[in-house]
C-alpha cells in the first residue's frame, strides 16, 4: 500500500463506507484567553456588543448571521441561518415573510432559539428568548433600507411554499422588476416583517484547551440578571 493510501485511510469515515472523511477524526485544541466573570459587562446585550465588534474586527464572514431555531405546536424543531438586522436593550431583531415556516411556528410558539457560530474565534453566542412581531413602523424602516433587488425578493419569494421550478421564481421576479423598475418605490409587502426576539438567558461560551470551555450565562431575574457557569 502507498504511504498517501494509508493516510487516507486513517481518515475514512468506517461509519458509512463511503470512503469520506471521518468526523471523529476531526478536532482542534483551542488556545484562547479565558472568560471569567470579572470580564462580563453588566447585562447581556452589553456583552455581545463586545463580542459583536469583535467578530467584526476580525474579518469574520457575516458575523450577524444567527441560526434561529424554532418548535412546532407538537414540538417538533427546525432551524436556518437568518442574519440579525438590528439589537439592542430590547433584544435582537430579524426579518422574515410571515407566511413562512418558522414565522408560522413562532406564531403558534413563540419560543425560540437564536446560535451566533464564530467559529474562527472559538466564539458562540446562544439565546433563548420569546419572539413578537416589531412595529409596522419599524418593519417600513428597515425595508426601505434594503436594496432595490432584495426588495422585489420579498414580494417574488413565498417564502417555503413548494413551487414547481426555478423558473417559475425567476418569472415572478422579472414580473415585479418591470413594474418596480430601479429608482422606483417598491411597497412593503403586507406578509413581510420583523421580529423581535427578547432574551430570557443568554450564554457566551469561549472554547478553551482539553475542552474545558468557558461557559457563562446570564439569567433574566427580576429587573436585573443573574450570572452562572455551566460546565463546558
Amino acid at each position: 500500500m502507498r504511504q498517501d493510501d494509508a493516510v487516507n485511510d486513517q481518515h475514512r469515515n468506517p461509519a458509512d463506507g463511503t470512503g469520506g472523511p471521518d468526523p471523529a477524526a476531526m478536532r482542534e485544541q483551542y488556545r484562547t484567553t479565558p472568560l471569567l466573570e470579572g470580564d462580563l459587562a453588566a447585562d447581556p446585550m452589553s456583552q455581545f456588543g463586545r463580542w459583536f465588534a469583535e467578530a467584526a474586527s476580525a474579518g469574520l464572514d457575516e458575523p450577524n448571521a444567527m441560526v434561529v431555531s424554532t418548535a412546532d405546536t407538537d414540538g417538533r424543531p427546525s432551524a436556518r441561518t437568518v442574519l440579525l438586522k438590528a439589537y439592542g436593550v430590547r433584544g435582537f431583531v430579524f426579518y422574515t415573510n410571515y407566511t413562512s415556516r418558522k414565522a408560522r411556528e413562532l406564531g403558534a410558539n413563540p419560543a425560540v432559539s437564536l446560535l451566533f457560530p464564530w467559529h474562527r474565534m472559538a466564539r458562540q453566542v446562544n439565546v433563548t428568548g420569546r419572539a413578537e412581531r416589531v412595529t409596522r413602523e419599524e418593519t417600513e424602516a428597515y425595508f426601505a433600507s434594503r436594496p432595490h433587488g432584495s426588495q422585489l425578493g420579498a414580494w417574488a419569494s413565498a417564502q417555503s411554499s413548494v413551487i414547481g421550478s426555478r423558473a417559475e421564481l425567476e418569472r415572478g421576479y422579472e414580473e415585479l422588476a418591470a413594474r418596480y423598475p430601479a429608482g422606483e418605490p417598491v411597497p412593503v409587502p403586507p406578509h413581510w416583517g420583523g421580529f423581535l426576539v427578547v432574551p430570557e438567558a443568554v450564554e457566551f461560551w469561549q472554547g478553551r484547551e482539553n475542552r474545558l470551555h468557558d461557559r457563562l450565562r446570564y439569567v433574566a431575574e427580576g429587573d436585573g440578571w443573574r450570572v452562572e457557569r455551566l460546565a463546558p
